[in-house]
């Protein structure tokens, strides 16, 4: 079930809203529990099981850490808490391709296990881990009541693709959130924001890529294979911020203040920065759960850049089982590694243009190892990309496809820019009262109008993936 979809927005969520606001005190959390293990198991039925046997163990074994009083008992069970979420997190994930992998070299024919992927498996270890790991660390006080934390775990705005919330982030709205009608309406329309982000944007600019990745390597040009991967760059911004809009205005709704989890990457100037505005709250988890323990700065350039190796290998292998990601980690860590070095300091002399170019190259070869899974084709692809191809750069087909999507392109490059939230701030600080009643005019008509337009497109789309539901 995707936010996206008919069943959530017109069968799914108007129930659950309708039981959840009239549900008195404490039996808000009851009904978030129940609602969002219906939300799971529509899609997976048996892994919701595998779901509640994770928050089972970390509510258990984080008790168990609070409660003990010889601090190698308490290690003990920490690692007993990793040990549980990496192993169900790699057997799930990793198994297939290991098996592949040892098939391939050693000529082997181990069968397969062929596993479906869990739903949001990626996203809710990380949230359990983070709880036991802050538990041990004497960071939040250990949850006593096994259905407050399984709230904390299964939360439907966020279960299947994040943000990733640590326990941090929910401890007090568990108890004692309110949502007045100000966080509703602002919740509202963040909602209806994602929503257009990812039936108008999203959805329209992915059919480019997937026209294009489609195509054969030597039907590939130039500008072919520069418009498809710029219409995965946005495909997938648009994908997976509307979703975490989404999750965020939900979560806003209900009382939860979820973290922010994108702040207009495309408009960085370095890789660094890049990476400090895409999946904040993947990149906090790994900043603060594996780069700082390992060490992080402190002890020399060498254990940094060992350090740096060590996230990015992790980060790779997290979004997926396949070389092509671990590649892609790599890819960014050595670029990430440049910049800690000279390229930074290089770049702060340069007119800011040049950064954001240099970025936006170094980002848009990352989507190639990140979208194109055999690296035979990846190779292809990145000589297409380049001219080294022996093919001319342009043709036809090109030329149709510029034709087709180029004010699209134009559209999502523009919106994946912050130049719209810095005109409507700009708008609202005029404080005259023409423009103050401009301003609440459009505070109205135009999220109606953007909802309106969305649902329509809901309705008749066929085209409705969800990119990171597979991460």
């Amino acid at each position: 079930m995707v936010f996206s979809s008919v069943l959530f927005l017109f069968r799914f969520l108007p129930i659950f809203m309708f039981c959840y606001f009239l549900a008195p005190g404490r039996m808000k959390n009851l009904i978030l529990f129940l609602g969002s293990l219906v939300f799971y198991a529509w899609g997976e039925p048996v892994y919701v099981l595998l779901m509640l046997f994770s928050t089972v163990s970390d509510f258990f074994i984080g008790r168990g850490i609070a409660a003990s009083r010889n601090r190698r008992k308490a290690r003990g069970l920490l690692i007993l808490s990793l040990a549980i979420n990496i192993a169900v997190l790699f057997f799930f994930k990793y198994a297939d391709f290991i098996l592949q992998t040892i098939n391939g070299a050693a000529g082997t024919d181990i069968p397969l296990l062929n596993l479906p992927l869990p739903l949001g498996i990626s996203f809710y270890t990380f949230q359990t881990m983070s709880y036991t790991i802050d538990v041990y660390k004497g960071k939040v006080n250990v949850q006593d009541n096994i259905l407050d934390f399984g709230v904390f775990v299964t939360m439907f705005p966020q279960l299947i693709a994040g943000p990733i919330i640590k326990y941090t982030h929910v401890q007090s709205d568990l108890h004692t959130r309110k949502a007045d009608i100000c966080e509703i309406s602002y919740g509202c329309k963040r909602f209806i924001m994602g929503l257009g982000k990812k039936v108008l944007l999203a959805n329209n600019i992915g059919i480019l890529w997937d026209e294009v990745s489609a195509m054969k390597g030597g039907d590939l040009n130039v500008i072919t294979a520069w418009l498809g991967i710029l219409a995965f760059a946005f495909q997938i911004y648009f994908d997976f911020s509307g979703y975490s809009d989404m999750a965020i205005g939900l979560g806003t709704c209900l009382g939860f203040h979820f973290p922010e989890n994108f702040r207009y990457p495309y408009s960085a100037s370095s890789i660094t920065e890049f990476w400090r505005r895409w999946h904040i709250s993947l990149g906090s988890w790994f900043r603060e759960y594996v780069y700082v323990p390992l060490g992080g700065n402190r002890g020399g350039f060498v254990k940094q850049i060992r350090n740096i190796l060590i996230v990015w290998i992790l980060t790779g292998i997290w979004h997926g089982a396949g070389w092509n990601f671990l590649i892609w980690g790599l890819w960014f860590a050595f670029w990430l590694i440049l910049e800690k070095m000279f390229l930074k300091k290089l770049l702060k002399k340069l007119p800011m243009w040049t950064g954001r170019f240099y970025m936006m190259i170094i980002v848009l070869i990352g989507w190639v190892l990140f979208a194109v899974e055999d690296m035979g084709a990846v190779l292809i692809y990145l000589s297409a990309m380049f001219g080294l191809n022996g093919i001319p750069i342009y043709d036809g087909k090109s030329l149709y496809l510029f034709g087709e999507y180029g004010v699209l392109l134009i559209i999502a490059a523009f919106g994946s820019l912050p130049y719209i939230h810095q005109i409507a701030g700009r708008l609202k600080g005029d404080n005259s009262g023409y423009m103050t009643a401009i301003n609440r005019v459009l505070e109205k008509v135009l999220p109606a109008l953007l909802l309106l337009i969305s649902i329509a497109y809901v309705v008749e789309a066929s085209y409705n993936p969800f990119l990171y539901f597979r991460f």
